[in-house]
């Protein structure tokens, strides 16, 4: 027996259990307007069931343009810029986060994330940072926000396109740590070295 899927058999039988379709006016299934009607409504539930979203459901998800100074969504970023939009006043384009994504300079940086380049002439010339998830042993623009747990323990004055970069870790015990970086609780200082990443200081870090 033919199995295949056959849409627009499934489209017609939808159709003919579309609730209300043969009590609401217009919709009469005898004639050409009621029938293009109940196909219209089977389409839109065929598509909601395979997707299992809703159109505005789906526009929220891939983002938005808003206009400048418009508050950015926790767990979201601003990735495109427009000095056009919003009558001349400027607009920005917003993004729910994902781990590697560009965004414009200005945006937030979302809890858990770090930034690991940069690009002057990215977003339309304002320059642009990229954004992802932090890891143990991972190369941060100088800047980036430095997660719990994680210290700094190497750092390079031409990393990130210039402006400076720094190695981040999580924390272990008996490591040195850049001049500057955090102290996760549990731990403490014990000596410091001057000449320790690449000159600027570092320090022993013990468990307390």
């Amino acid at each position: 027996m033919d199995r295949q899927f056959r849409p627009w058999r499934t489209l017609r039988r939808l159709a003919s259990r579309t609730p209300g379709a043969e009590r609401t006016p217009g919709t009469d299934r005898t004639t050409p307007r009621g029938r293009f009607a109940a196909a219209v409504a089977a389409v839109a539930l065929l598509v909601a069931g395979l997707t299992g979203v809703t159109a505005g459901e789906a526009a929220a998800r891939d983002g938005k343009w808003s206009c400048s100074g418009a508050p950015v969504p926790d767990g979201w970023v601003i990735t495109g810029y427009d000095r056009n939009g919003c009558q001349g006043a400027g607009s920005w384009y917003q993004q729910p986060v994902k781990d590697g994504i560009w965004t414009c300079s200005g945006s937030p940086v979302v809890s858990g994330y770090v930034i690991t380049n940069y690009d002057r002439n990215g977003c339309t010339g304002i320059g642009a940072w990229y954004h992802q998830l932090a890891r143990d042993g991972r190369w941060t623009c100088s800047g980036s926000p430095i997660p719990a747990g994680y210290v700094n323990t190497n750092h390079s004055t031409t990393g990130c396109n210039g402006i400076g970069s720094w190695y981040q870790e999580q924390i272990r015990n008996r490591m040195w740590a850049c001049s500057g970086s955090p102290i996760p609780p549990g731990y403490r200082n014990t000596t410091f070295s001057a000449t320790g990443c690449n000159g600027v200081g570092a320090w022993f870090m013990v468990r307390t």
